[in-house]
């Protein structure tokens, strides 16, 4: 079964942050991680097969940013489902956006990813990255039956996201992350070695 980012047992985990800074990825210098994730995701991209590359979308984002997202699409769940109260949306939002209080990207622990070919082009992946559940019929789950060719780029992506000690949120093909609350939990790890970070702070 799985544990979503609203489950209280990914907010029961401890943060005992090790002060990592948050750093331009060398090969996305828009996008900021911290060190620890950044040297994983170097490691993961050596270990890609040939004319495959990364390409980040998304790294640290503000809890201001973080919060606008979740208030955006938890307007649009109470269109999809009208009788569902408070506590149901919560719970819905969280398989496409983390709440605040454990939110991966806000730590700088998470990126939202894909794969491209050696001319930049993206690889299929079955359905847009950041597609909604509500937008890809629940083809956004990592695990979703998808086409061959799509579930061939999961594969390549998740192979080489792993070997380097990523997870994924497997409501999202694209998010990997490192060191977080998430992390922890599906890892078995004691705490959490990231908590939010500001960029003007831990730079």
């Amino acid at each position: 079964m799985t544990i979503l980012l609203a489950d209280p047992r990914v907010q029961a985990i401890p943060v005992c942050d090790n002060g990592d800074p948050l750093v331009p990825l060398s090969f996305a210098r828009e996008v900021r991680v911290r060190t620890g994730l950044a040297v994983r995701l170097h490691e993961a991209r050596d270990a890609l097969p040939g004319g495959v590359d990364f390409r980040i979308v998304e790294g640290h984002r503000s809890a201001h940013d973080q919060q606008a997202i979740i208030d955006r699409y938890t307007d649009e769940l109470r269109g999809h489902y009208p009788d569902a109260d408070e506590t149901a949306l919560h719970k819905l939002s969280s398989r496409f956006v983390a709440p605040l209080a454990v939110a991966p990207h806000v730590a700088g622990a998470a990126v939202d990813l894909t794969l491209v070919d050696e001319d930049g082009v993206d690889l299929w992946m079955g359905t847009p990255i950041d597609a909604t559940p509500e937008q890809s019929n629940g083809g956004c789950w990592f695990d979703a039956e998808v086409d061959r060719v799509a579930r061939r780029n999961r594969t390549t992506l998740a192979s080489a996201l792993l070997s380097a000690g990523l997870v994924n949120y497997p409501t999202e093909w694209w998010h990997w992350s490192y060191g977080d609350r998430y992390w922890a939990l599906s890892t078995a790890a004691k705490h959490a070695l990231y908590g939010p970070a500001e960029a003007g702070v831990l730079a």
